[in-house]
């Protein structure tokens, strides 16, 4: 697999665990009669941050991986 494959799949990787976290808020807040917004906020600080350091971390690796195998073919283009 290429490099711009491997950096699409660290994306696709970083999207999935940005929207579990957001996903696991609301399944926490679910119990909840009413919603505002601090609500949600609370709920998202029960959640943690792993998700989203977890989804920062893949999605820098996918954007190095995107960038690398780019200049790769702009550099065999080249020749």
């Amino acid at each position: 697999m290429s490099n711009k494959g491997v950096g699409a799949i660290f994306c696709l990787i970083s999207a999935i665990l940005m929207s579990a976290r957001y996903v696991a808020a609301a399944v926490f807040m679910s119990n909840t009669t009413s919603w505002d917004s601090s609500l949600f906020q609370t709920g998202l600080s029960y959640v943690g941050s792993p998700l989203k350091v977890a989804a920062i971390i893949a999605l820098i690796a996918g954007i190095g991986f995107l960038g690398y195998g780019i200049f790769q073919e702009f550099k065999e283009r080249g020749k």
